[in-house]
C-alpha cells in the first residue's frame, strides 16, 4: 500500500514539474510582452499582474514538487509550509485579479458612458496594488493566528476566526465573479442592446471558465474540505493530489488561451507573439467596416 501511494505522489509531482515548466515559459512571455512591448490599458494591467501571480505560483509548485522528489521520505516541513503560505497568497491574489477583471468588464459593458467619462484613469493599477496588499495581509494574519512555519494552533479561536474570514472572502470573490460573468452573458445573448462579441470578451470568458474548472477545486479543498474533520478521510488524499495538479493546469492554461484567441482565424506565419497577444486583448468587434483599420494598425507594429 505504501508503495502505491509513493508512486502516486511521484507521478503527481512529476506532472506538476512538467506543467510548471510549460506554464513558467508562457507566463514569462506574456509578462514580458505586456510590460515592455505593448501599450497597456485597464485590462492588460490586470492580465500582467495575473501572469505574474501565475508565474510565481507555478514556481512555488515546481520547488515544492522538486523538494518532494529529491527528499522523498522526509521533506523539509518548515520549507514546505513556507511555500504553502506563499502559494495561498498567490492563489488569493489570482482569484482577486479575476474578480476585478470581471467587474471592470461588466461596468464597461453595462455603463459604457460612465465608464469612459468618469472611471479614474489609474483604477486598474490601484486595484492591483490593493489586491497584492490585501492578499499579503490575509496571509500574514493567518500565519500569525494559526502559527508560523510548522507550528499549528488549530483549536485557537483566532485561528478559527481567520479561517472563517479567509473562506468568507474567497466565497465573496467567487460570488462576485459568477454574478458579473452571468450579467455579461445575459447582455451578450439577451435584450435589444446586445453587446457585440470581441476577442477580449472571449479571452476573459475562457480564463474564468478554466479557473472555475481547474483553479476553484484547490481553493475548495484548502479552505473548506481540509477544515472538516473525519468526513472526507477516505478520499481526502486523492482530492488533494487532484486539486494540486488542477491548479498547475489552471496557471498554465492562461497564456495558451491568450495565444489561441489571438491567433484564431489569423495566419500565424504573418504574426509575431506581440501581435497575437494584442489581438487577444482587442476590444473592437471584427466587422467588415473596421477590419481594414485593424490591419493597418497591426502593420504599423
Amino acid at each position: 500500500m505504501h508503495r502505491s501511494i509513493s508512486i502516486r505522489i511521484l507521478i503527481t509531482n512529476l506532472m506538476i514539474v512538467i506543467l510548471g515548466l510549460v506554464g513558467l515559459t508562457g507566463n514569462a512571455i506574456v509578462f514580458w510582452l505586456l510590460l515592455f512591448r505593448l501599450r497597456r490599458n485597464a485590462f492588460s494591467i490586470y492580465i500582467l499582474n495575473l501572469a505574474l501571480a501565475d508565474f510565481l505560483f507555478l514556481l512555488c509548485h515546481i520547488i515544492a514538487s522538486t523538494e518532494h522528489i529529491l527528499t522523498f521520505s522526509s521533506p523539509n516541513s518548515i520549507f514546505i509550509n513556507c511555500l504553502y503560505t506563499f502559494r495561498v497568497l498567490l492563489y488569493i491574489a489570482g482569484l482577486s485579479m479575476l474578480s476585478a477583471i470581471s467587474i471592470e468588464r461588466c461596468l464597461s459593458v453595462m455603463c459604457p458612458i460612465w465608464y469612459r467619462c468618469h472611471s479614474p484613469e489609474h483604477t486598474s493599477t490601484v486595484m492591483c496594488a490593493m489586491i497584492w496588499v490585501l492578499s499579503l495581509l490575509l496571509c500574514i494574519l493567518y500565519r500569525y493566528f494559526c502559527g508560523f512555519l510548522d507550528t499549528k494552533y488549530e483549536d485557537d479561536y483566532g485561528c478559527l476566526a481567520m479561517n472563517f474570514l479567509t473562506t468568507a472572502y474567497l466565497m465573496f470573490l467567487f460570488v462576485v465573479l459568477c454574478v458579473s460573468s452571468l450579467a455579461l452573458l445575459a447582455r451578450l445573448f439577451c435584450g435589444a442592446g446586445r453587446m457585440k462579441l470581441t476577442r477580449l470578451y472571449v479571452t476573459i470568458t475562457l480564463t474564468l471558465l478554466v479557473f472555475l474548472l481547474c483553479g476553484l477545486p484547490c481553493g475548495f479543498y484548502w479552505f473548506l474540505l481540509s477544515k472538516i474533520k473525519n468526513v472526507f478521510t477516505v478520499f481526502e488524499f486523492s482530492l488533494y493530489l487532484a486539486s494540486v495538479v488542477l491548479t498547475a493546469i489552471n496557471s498554465c492554461a492562461n497564456p495558451i488561451i491568450y495565444f489561441f484567441v489571438g491567433s484564431f482565424r489569423h495566419r500565424l506565419k504573418h504574426q509575431t507573439l506581440k501581435m497575437v497577444l494584442q489581438s487577444a486583448l482587442q476590444d473592437t468587434p471584427e466587422t467588415p467596416e473596421n477590419m481594414v483599420e485593424m490591419s493597418r494598425n497591426k502593420a504599423e507594429l
